[in-house]
Formats: structure tokens, sequence, C-alpha cells
């Protein structure tokens, strides 16, 4: 699914390439036609220019704002993460990705909480072959008792670096632009922190993020802590 995500992000830079290579062929056509006097020929040429500009940018733009992000067809595995104790309700925390790398933290409360960013298409655009993608955006601690929630700000592991180019901020800020993206929207899943236990997450192909114990001491763990 990583492959395939980075090769449509790789297509949307080729194509970007493309336009601009067109734009700039079109452009020297256009100042040809200029210095030879002939105002209708140059006119079309910098319509030319500017229409396959235009598209170069749009072009760019989204490979820019959807890196990161990957296909969701089914029901995917998207972490899985294992959590150390190293104090009173402070844990060291790994969490491993599906394309092999991995990032490390400490998280201090009573659970961790996994989140996603998900975006899904238009009909016209699932038409064309387009299909939902999902990006993990964060872990982050969480309190039981909602006093302590709302007192003290929780530890952050960042899963994905911020970006101003986002296709999911930009909607999310400007609901009318980018018309061919339906919904965009957050999917969290959570589950205490317990010494020596492992969990797996998964991405539903509705979106839907869940969380489960990823071997039976950690289900044993969790059916113990009333899970």
């Amino acid at each position: 699914m990583f492959e395939e995500s980075y090769a449509l992000v790789s297509l949307l830079f080729a194509l970007g390439v493309l336009c601009a290579l067109l734009a700039l062929g079109h452009l020297v056509a256009a100042r040809r036609h200029w210095r030879a006097r002939r105002r209708l020929a140059c006119a079309h040429r910098g319509a030319w220019t500017l229409l396959f500009l235009l598209a170069a940018m749009l072009s760019a733009g989204s490979g820019l704002a959807l890196r990161g992000y990957r296909l969701l067809t089914r029901e995917l595995p998207v972490a899985t993460i294992s959590a150390r104790q190293l104090g009173e309700r402070d844990f060291a925390v790994r969490v491993d990705l599906p394309d092999g790398t991995h990032l490390s933290g400490e998280l201090r409360g009573d659970e961790w909480q996994l989140d996603a960013r998900v975006i899904k298409w238009t009909p016209r655009a699932i038409a064309l072959g387009a299909q939902p993608l999902y990006r993990l955006d964060r872990l982050t601690s969480r309190y039981r008792g909602a006093d302590e929630a709302r007192t003290t700000p929780p530890s952050v592991i960042a899963l994905a670096d911020d970006s101003l180019l986002d296709a999911w901020r930009i909607k999310q800020e400007f609901p009318r632009w980018l018309p061919w993206i339906d919904a965009d929207y957050g999917s969290a899943a959570y589950l205490p922190l317990l010494d020596g236990a492992n969990y797996r997450a998964t991405l539903s192909p509705v979106g839907g993020l869940i969380a489960r114990p990823a071997d039976a001491q950690t289900a044993q763990k969790l059916e113990a802590a009333g899970w």
C-alpha cells in the first residue's frame, strides 16, 4: 500500500514537471511570435502557457499535499505499539510502522491514544480510480479522570511532520477548496498503558481506527485490568 501511494505522489510530480515543460515551450513560442509582431499568435501561445503553468502548479501542489498519506483499500495494520513502564504512570513507548520505521518516546498517563487523518473522495473521483487515503498523526497519553484530563496536558509522540501544504488541513480550513475531496475527518483509538504490553492498531476501509492486543499475554493483561 505504501508503494502504491508513493507511486500516486510520484505520478502527480511527474505530471507537474511535464506541464511545466509544456508551459516553457509555449512561452518560448510566444516570445518568438512577439518579436515577429504576430500579436494574435503570441496571445494564443500565452494563453496555453498560463494553462499549462496552472496545471503544473496544481499537480505539484497536489503531490505535496498528499505526501505521507497511504492508500486505504481494506482493513490495514497501521501500527504496532509496545509499552514498558518506567515509573508510576510513566511509560517508554515504541511505535513500529508498516514501512519498517519506528518511533520511540515517553507517555505519562493511564492510556494511549492513536490519531489518524482520513481522506475520502467524491463519487466522480472514485469512478476515475481514486481510493481513500490515511496518515497517522500522533500518539498521545490519556487520563481516565475527567478533572485530571482537564488540568494535565497530555504527552505527545508525533508520527508525521506538520506541513502547511496538507490536503487534510487545507480542506478543514477552506471547505470549498479541493472539491474532489468528499470527506476528511479524524479517527482515534485508545487502550490502557500496561507494562510489557503490545498492541496492534488497524484502520478499516471506512476510516475507523481499531486497537487490539497484539498477543495473548497482552489480552490477559487487558482482561485483568477490566478491559
